[in-house]
Parts: C-alpha cells; structure tokens; sequence
C-alpha cells in the first residue's frame, strides 16, 4: 500500500514508477522472501518492512535473531533511498550502524526505513525497528545507513 500520511520528510522522487521499482526490488530479493518479510507502508523516502514470528527467524532465546532484525532494517533504508534514485541506478549499502535496544520479540517485526539526506550518489537514512504484540509495539533497534546509488544495477 503507498501511505500518503507517513511521518518523513518530503521528498520529490525522480522516477515516476518509483512504487513499482521498490514493490519489484522487494519481490526479487530471495533473502526478504526468506524472511517472509513483506512492504508495510510505501511512501517517497520512507519505506516500511514486516515480518510474522516465525521458529525458523529465531535465536536461542525464542527472540528474532540480531540478523532478522539488522536485514529487515537495512532493506527498509535500501528501499526508502531506491525510491527517490532516478531510472537505471540501484541502491547498495556502504555502511550502517545498529544499535539492538530489547529483545525483538512480538507477533512481527517492523522496520520504518525514513531517508535523512539524499544524494546524487550517497543517500543517509535511518531504520527503527519495533516488536509488534498485543501488548503495543517495543523499539527494539535503531540504524544509520549510508546508502549508494549505482547505475546500471536497475532495481
């Protein structure tokens, strides 16, 4: 769904099909499919990932693994920064930072990818993460993602 009330900055993307290029590049990418990770919300510069508890995403604990949450969460960025890139450039990480707050626990996981600063080649942008349960939902990472657009690489 494109949400036109997310909480983000507003940003101006220069591909007119640029839902369509993130909806693709969601679609192709085998390890989201693995995760069974699915687009939440979609917005120029903001893009929302979630995924349903599962044993197999787990930890020793009975939590999400730390590589659930960190690649939900860099996906997230990924997709909020491909989503303002002009035709014909796809988006790689060059680095990212994350912090794991609490446990992730709850029904499913989230990650709100928001751009911060977009560039003509790198873009920065933050992914928060959250537990989703019953009970509400509980921040359980915080990431800062330098992105790169690429040309030639598509979606």
């Amino acid at each position: 769904m494109i949400c036109d009330d997310l909480p983000v900055a507003t940003f101006e993307p220069h591909d007119p099909d640029w839902a369509a290029r993130v909806r693709t590049g969601v679609a192709r990418q085998a390890f989201m499919t693995t995760l069974g990770a699915e687009i939440a919300a979609l917005a120029p510069g903001a893009v929302d990932l979630q995924t349903g508890f599962a044993e197999g995403l787990t930890q020793q604990h009975g939590f999400f693994h730390a590589g659930v949450t960190t690649s939900l969460a860099d996906s997230a960025a990924g997709y909020a920064a491909l989503s303002l890139f002009a035709p014909g450039f796809g988006v790689l990480t060059s680095e990212f930072k994350m912090n794991l707050l609490n446990p992730a626990r709850g029904r499913r996981l989230v990650a709100r990818g928001r751009v911060i600063k977009p560039g003509r080649t790198l873009t920065v942008a933050a992914s928060d993460v959250y537990g989703i349960d019953d009970d509400g939902e509980v921040h359980v990472a915080t990431g800062l993602f330098t992105l790169i657009a690429m040309e030639g690489l598509g979606d």
